[in-house]
């Protein structure tokens, strides 16, 4: 098991830490779990350039990196909904993209096709992380956890489009490209 795989392992084991603590629901508890989810949520980025700058980029790493940000985001707000600081439809929103992207990203690797992280999915996994932070910490600034959560929201369904759309042209353009060629047959 390589640094990156390590990294990943550990976000994931992070998780059930945070719901705990999240659920505790106390004042302090809250903190600790705001401080877990940022270090967690900060880890997304170390897990892929370790990955990359030592060259050990693995098909386990291309697997569970998504998955772990993906479990983390979900946990969060499921955590957050039974607290009622978040409603169910806003994290259905987010949890239904998340695996709708993971989905569309099976078909795309059966196609051998790849469809890597653009701008504005990075942008969506920010403004998720720190809407989600927001909403963790027990902070004095509560009138700032709407509009990052509503960002979040627009981020989410606009990457959404942007993966199923990025994808859908790839596909047909690929499939009309072996088509001309004979290469489907």
């Amino acid at each position: 098991m390589n640094a990156a795989l390590w990294v990943t392992a550990t976000r994931i084991t992070m998780i059930p830490v945070v719901m705990a603590l999240l659920l505790v629901n106390s004042h302090d508890a809250r903190w600790w779990a705001a401080g877990l989810y940022a270090l967690a949520a900060a880890t997304d980025s170390l897990d892929g350039w370790l990955a990359r700058s030592r060259g050990q980029v693995t098909i386990a790493g291309a697997f569970l990196d998504p998955l772990a940000d993906k479990l983390l985001v979900s946990a969060a707000l499921l955590c957050l909904i039974q607290l009622g600081n978040v409603s169910a439809w806003a994290a259905m929103i987010i949890i239904t993209r998340e695996f709708a992207v993971t989905g569309l990203r099976l078909v795309a690797v059966n196609e051998r096709l790849v469809i890597p992280a653009g701008r504005l999915g990075k942008a969506k996994t920010l403004s998720q992380n720190l809407a989600l932070f927001a909403l963790i910490a027990p902070h004095q600034w509560a009138w700032i956890n709407t509009p990052l959560l509503d960002l979040a929201l627009v981020l989410t369904v606009l990457s959404g489009a942007y993966y199923f759309i990025m994808a859908r042209r790839r596909l047909f353009e690929m499939h009309a490209a072996n088509a001309s060629t004979g290469a489907g047959q």
